[in-house]
């Protein structure tokens, strides 16, 4: 099989979100040619609140672009803005899903190295973009988070470029048990503990379990 490739990438603004005009990042248009990826980021993309978006473990947010037609077929009245780059992504990835990564995976992507850190978990901004509620609930459901990328090494991307598995030093660690931990209480003591010693792993993800397996008693 040929690796995954980059099909589009996105980028976008700080403008007004929602009747209520929250400053938000979320809308982003494609862009045809090559971008120059710097660790906080791709070039000319924007975070409204730096506090919980972007900074170096949510530089580049990936998403499988096969998604699209189960999101499209459950909610049909947002199928306009379920397309390619429509959950705010920076790079939209054919064939390649949550169930192909594990916690940690080092990519070649263009001239870039990137690693895979941590699940999308969704706030109330996903909500305003499609004027739905129940869009955020649903991605924590279906798992269809998407992931964050650190950026390692600097370069450039282009679409149409491969993703190249280049390392994997958590390969008991599927990102997809990652994405279940987002719901509250599915993480055992002992899943916090290998979660303060995972390499690659996100330094929020790391710090909640050390908070987490501080006011906890041993199960």
């Amino acid at each position: 099989m040929s690796p995954p490739r980059v099909i589009s990438i996105h980028v976008g603004k700080v403008t007004p979100l929602g009747t209520e005009g929250v400053p938000s990042g979320f809308v982003k248009h494609a862009i045809t040619g090559p971008v120059n990826v710097a660790p906080l980021g791709l070039l000319g993309d924007e975070q409204a609140d730096r506090r919980v978006h972007g900074g170096p473990d949510k530089a580049v947010y990936g998403y499988g672009a096969s998604h699209y037609a189960a999101w499209r077929q459950e909610y049909p009245q947002h199928s306009s803005l379920l397309v390619p780059g429509g959950l705010g992504e920076n790079l939209a990835i054919e064939d390649m899903t949550e169930a192909d990564l594990c916690v940690g995976d080092i990519h070649g992507i263009g001239t870039t190295r990137l690693q895979v850190c941590q699940p999308r978990q969704p706030c109330f901004k996903f909500a305003l973009r499609f004027n739905d509620t129940a869009m955020p609930k649903a991605m924590i459901r279906n798992g269809r988070s998407g992931w964050y990328y650190r950026v390692l090494t600097p370069g450039v991307i282009s679409p149409g470029d491969q993703v190249v598995l280049a390392e994997r030093p958590n390969p008991s660690f599927p990102f997809t048990r990652l994405v279940e931990f987002t719901i509250p209480g599915k993480a055992t003591r002992a899943d916090w503990e290998r979660m303060t010693k995972t390499p690659g792993l996100a330094q929020n993800w790391r710090q909640r379990a050390v908070k987490i397996l501080a006011r906890r008693s041993p199960d």
